[in-house]
């Protein structure tokens, strides 16, 4: 996946450790009493990664308007291009973070289903 989004990634990672589609693990992750826990934990980070991946496209739409071919930015434009680039930089640090908790719940998960094996009796 060379053009995927940290939000494909994230679904990916979270539908190959739970072994089912993202549409049915939302509907389990809602329910009350939690049945699994780190499923909800990786579902909310998953939502949290959502709203940072709306506001990637965003910041790079202006950002790619203010400097597309042809264009000259008058002055006041440069303000408006610094500042969109940084809350792109900003925006990909806070899906980049996103992702690596979701990467975190599922190594747990994962250490957590190992079985469990007893310690070696001590001489």
């Amino acid at each position: 996946m060379p053009d995927a989004t940290a939000l494909e990634h994230a679904d990916a990672m979270i539908e190959k450790a739970w072994g089912r589609p993202i549409t049915e693990l939302e509907k389990t992750a809602t329910r009350h009493p939690v049945e699994d826990p780190l499923l909800r934990a990786a579902m909310h980070s998953r939502g949290y990664l959502t709203v940072v991946s709306n506001s990637v496209a965003v910041h790079q739409e202006r950002l790619h308007a203010l400097t597309r071919p042809g264009y000259v930015p008058a002055f006041y434009d440069l303000d408006r291009i610094t500042a969109s680039a940084s809350a792109l930089r900003t925006a990909h640090a806070e899906s980049n973070t996103a992702l690596q908790a979701i990467r975190h719940v599922v190594d747990a998960r994962e250490l957590a289903l190992q079985p469990k094996t007893a310690p070696a009796p001590t001489a």
